[in-house]
């Protein structure tokens, strides 16, 4: 059984980013995500809704 790579742009979830990234697992991924948008994106806020949007963008390839 192969692992699936999970896959996410900031594109897929509304924002005008070309960035994008792919880890093996949910968690790393999030981590990355938090990371950039940390980077990337002062001011931005993480509500639970964002997060929810994100994670339901979360695409495996």
């Amino acid at each position: 059984m192969s692992i699936m790579t999970k896959s996410l742009s900031c594109a897929d979830v509304g924002t005008d980013c070309s960035w994008s990234t792919t880890a093996e697992t949910e968690e790393e991924l999030m981590k990355k995500v938090a990371q950039h948008a940390k980077e990337e994106h002062e001011g931005m806020e993480v509500t639970p809704e964002l997060v929810e949007k994100i994670k339901s963008n979360i695409k495996e390839i």
